[in-house]
């Protein structure tokens, strides 16, 4: 378990966003994706004329510019288990772009490395990425599963993707457990309620349901309160990471000072059980504090601290070992 912590700026999301990608070993569909969620977007025209949005790939790299000689490098030491990812010029083959009031002869290309299989697709045109990505990604290394949950409250939609993968198993029963621990109440069952699948958009009009012990109707898990709601899907989100990763961003949203510790104590110790790396950021110093005060109760699970300080263009990462960690608890000294 590694939790982040910084200043705004600081990198806090870039590293989680790392993580992600270093999941997938760089497929397209999860940088496109980042992209896109950040609206890095480049106009492009096709031969008929028509105005499309493509990534700008640009964008993934240091100084927001194309890069020849440096690319990205995410993973540990060992050089067969990093994620490598640079700019090539296709040998063969010439294409013509008119973006953004620009003229491009010929075509760049993303190319992916990992254990020395490699992907490569154009860093133009949508619809050749999507061919490339069918077409060669299938024989590529197998990504490791990895669950985000965050910045803001889930959705129903997310919680009930969540718990249709462990309903009716013991994993339900620790997910029913976390939600009485931030309650104060005695929840005896959850359940989702209303049509639709599993799949994201058909999981609007479902609900999910708590009976509360002494309540003769079953209650809104939202109606419970947002703290309720965080605590529920962490549960859920842990086991549904087993032997993957688990980010979460801005940990602290929705939880009361007072259930740090709790939280942290819960999530160290399920993701003990369940082999689960987390990553998650916080802002929040009642965060760090819950979290060094879980971290020092739970000897035997390992518990890192970051924090991420900018000098200029530069990133430093300063980790604090769990001696540290008991100080920070104990003096309250300031760590964001």
């Amino acid at each position: 378990m590694t939790l982040v912590a910084g200043k705004n700026g600081s990198g806090k999301t870039t590293l989680l966003e790392a993580v992600q990608v270093y999941a997938a070993r760089g497929r397209y569909a999860v940088l496109n994706s980042l992209l896109r969620g950040h609206e890095e977007l480049l106009e492009e025209v096709d031969e008929d004329g028509a105005v499309n949005l493509a990534a700008d790939w640009a964008a993934l790299f240091h100084g927001r510019s194309i890069p020849y000689d440096v690319g990205i490098t995410i993973g540990p030491y060992d050089y067969l288990q990093q994620v490598r990812i640079r700019v090539v010029i296709p040998k063969s083959g010439r294409f013509s772009y008119f973006i953004n009031g620009r003229y491009f002869e010929e075509a760049l290309w993303i190319r992916t490395e990992f254990r020395g299989e490699g992907i490569e697709f154009p860093a133009l045109q949508s619809n050749l990425q999507q061919l490339v990505r069918t077409r060669r990604e299938s024989s590529f290394p197998p990504v490791i599963d990895c669950t985000l949950l965050g910045p803001g409250l889930p959705e129903n939609s997310e919680v009930s993707r969540f718990w249709d993968s462990i309903a009716l198993t013991d994993d339900e029963d620790l997910a029913v457990e976390t939600l009485g621990q931030i309650t104060n109440e005695r929840v005896e069952r959850v359940a989702v309620i209303g049509q639709g699948s599993s799949g994201p958009k058909s999981n609007h009009g479902r609900r999910v349901m708590a009976k509360v012990a002494g309540e003769n109707a079953p209650i809104p898990l939202k109606s419970l309160g947002d703290g309720a709601t965080r605590f529920f899907a962490l549960a859920l989100a842990l086991a549904n990471s087993r032997d993957g990763f688990l980010v979460i961003d801005e940990a602290e949203n929705g939880i009361h000072h007072s259930m740090q510790r709790a939280l942290w104590k819960m999530v160290l110790q399920t993701a003990f059980n369940y082999n689960v790396q987390v990553f998650a950021a916080t802002h929040s110093w009642d965060c760090v504090r819950g979290f060094a005060q879980a971290a020092m109760e739970l000897e035997d699970i390992d518990g890192a601290l970051l924090r991420l300080e900018r000098h200029g263009d530069k990133t430093r990462a300063i980790e604090y070992s769990e001696e540290e960690l008991q100080v920070v608890a104990e003096q309250g000294i300031e760590v964001r």
